[in-house]
């Protein structure tokens, strides 16, 4: 059975998985694995532009991916970001039930996120197109376009490797990663 979302003994086993990922895996990191999640959590926190444009902001952001089994994504995963004026305070992958939650969850395809985080795809103009649907108050996110803008180029900054472009082999490990994560975490 999985651990709590929101226990000590959740956020151990997460460290714990995260600190085994960094110290087994070398950068670029596979997009939407704990540690290209902790990577961009560092570069949005130690962000001065972002602090700037998101300073009036509040609540909480979740990026779901729906599942994409040929590329090692079994079910739907939620990427919860817990933001408040300019502040990242923190992003994990969560539970399904903690993703739906968010003040604002943002869902796509797969191939939708990956369009994003290339920078080929503006979030918030694939939100207005239909191509990224919100449940929130899009003018609340439309308001915060620098903050959002400034996100996604940071998402692009860490140049991730993407699923749908590794080997058979790593596609395998990611879904024993993800299998482990679910059982562990309850993602």
């Amino acid at each position: 059975m999985a651990l709590a979302y929101g226990t000590e003994e959740w956020e151990k086993a997460y460290q714990e998985l995260l600190k085994e990922r960094q110290a087994t895996q070398s950068k670029p990191y596979i997009m939407g694995t704990p540690e290209w999640v902790a990577q961009y959590e560092e570069l949005v926190k130690n962000d001065q532009a972002y602090k700037e444009a998101a300073k009036d902001w509040e609540g909480s952001v979740v990026i779901k991916i729906l599942a994409k089994p040929e590329i090692g994504l079994e079910s739907d995963l939620y990427l919860f970001m817990d933001l408040w004026h300019g502040d990242c305070r923190s992003m994990r992958i969560v539970p399904p039930e903690v993703g739906e939650a968010g003040d604002y969850v943002i869902t796509g395809e797969y191939d939708r996120w990956k369009s994003v985080i290339a920078g080929e795809l503006d979030p918030v103009k694939g939100m207005m197109q239909g191509k990224l649907k919100l449940k929130g108050d899009l003018p609340t996110i439309v308001r915060a376009v620098k903050a959002a803008s400034r996100l996604v180029e940071l998402s692009a900054s860490t140049q991730p490797r993407f699923p749908d472009e590794l080997s058979p082999e790593e596609t395998e490990e990611l879904r024993k990663l993800l299998q482990e994560a679910r059982e562990k975490l309850g993602v």
